[in-house]
């Protein structure tokens, strides 16, 4: 699979001390390396289809200070989707609002009928990029609907009924970001971590440092803004459990690529 690594402050911090473990990672995850640092009106996407520790751009990178408030970073390990450059992660893109959402993604969606559509409009061919297309098309649907922007109540619902269904039988740890909270999810228990601090919070697949990382709630939509927790969603329960069937589809697709 993959792993992915988010964090959220009320203030910018520097990060290349967690970067630079996290990237390590990439031995077992060779396939691509992405890197976004957001605010509230953009976002900067860095990313390649190689691995991390053998990119020379990234190594040159890491050399300066890298200050966020809010940050994804991604490591690949192939699934579905081949390893080209619009296959690698973060994901962008705008609602109708202007709002922008970004997205790191660990998992698989073996069946979720909804992203089928997308297949012929996606950039590459992941699953990955279906859901966030997905997601911002749901925000719009709802946006036409009511004739207004989305609160940030209704934005943390609407995706919270999104995840409850789209999380059954599918692999789902993301971290989305609409430019004003973080929302994280993970249904595959102590597959993700978080570290909470004075208005920091910071996630991982895998802890980072000897600090006091705990597992994230998992079956559950967390939204975080500013480093500090604002919304719980729903436990749904689709716990996502692997089974020899999905590894036989996954070893039949990534021996394809």
């Amino acid at each position: 699979m993959c792993e992915i690594f988010g964090c959220s402050s009320s203030v910018s911090i520097k990060i290349n001390d967690y970067l630079k473990e996290f990237y390590s990672h990439s031995n077992e995850h060779p396939h691509g390396w992405g890197l976004a640092c957001m605010s509230e009106e953009d976002v900067q996407i860095e990313k390649e289809p190689v691995q991390a520790t053998k990119s020379h751009y990234l190594k040159e990178r890491m050399t300066v200070p890298i200050y966020v408030k809010n940050g994804f970073a991604h490591i690949r390990y192939a699934t579905i989707g081949n390893v080209y450059y619009k296959n690698c992660h973060p994901y962008t893109g705008k609602d109708r609002s202007g709002r922008r959402w970004t997205m790191v993604h660990n998992g698989t969606i073996f069946e979720y009928a909804p992203l089928h559509s997308y297949i012929n409009v996606q950039q590459g061919d992941t699953d990955s990029e279906r859901i966030l297309l997905y997601i911002i098309d749901q925000m719009n649907e709802n946006m036409i609907l009511r004739k207004r922007e989305l609160n940030e109540k209704e934005r943390f619902q609407l995706l919270d009924s999104i995840v409850q269904e789209m999380a059954k039988g599918n692999k789902l740890n993301f971290m989305i970001y609409d430019g004003e909270i973080m929302y994280v999810h993970t249904n595959l228990a102590n597959s993700l971590y978080r570290l909470e601090k004075e208005e920091q919070a910071f996630f991982s697949t895998r802890p980072l440092t000897e600090e006091n990382w705990q597992p994230v709630p998992f079956t559950t939509l967390l939204a975080y803004r500013d480093g500090r927790q604002l919304f719980q969603g729903t436990n749904h329960g689709n716990e996502y459990i692997e089974s020899e069937e999905n590894l036989k589809f996954l070893y039949q697709i990534f021996s394809n690529l």
